[in-house]
């Protein structure tokens, strides 16, 4: 199973195991990570699971979509490396991904 670590804003690390197919906001949610609300419930509606994805794997993620793109212009402090955690579905390729989160989602 793949793992992900949540680093929190204050530099906390969390590992998770994720069975493939589970987005990133739905295991951090189910797992009580700080700092990803996911409030639309992961239909890419509100940007309360908005993070950063460690640059190292940036470019093994699937680019973000227009709606996600759009999205991720309301977010507080966007950056290069910013994602919407909804979006990204974990896959077997995708164990040790590093995600930081925000010091807010509002």
């Amino acid at each position: 199973m793949p793992t992900v670590t949540f680093i929190s804003h204050d530099g906390n690390a969390q590992e998770v195991h994720i069975e493939p197919g589970t987005s990133v906001m739905q295991a951090a949610v189910d797992n009580m990570i700080d700092g990803i609300l996911g409030d639309c419930g992961g239909s890419c509606s509100c940007a309360t699971c908005h993070c950063y994805v460690d640059e190292a794997w940036i470019d093994k993620l699937n680019p973000p979509s227009d709606m996600e793109k759009d999205l991720l212009t309301c977010v507080q402090e966007p950056a290069e490396n910013s994602r919407l955690s909804c979006q990204i579905s974990v896959t077997d390729e995708l164990d040790g991904l590093v995600i930081k989160l925000p010091e807010s989602q509002f």
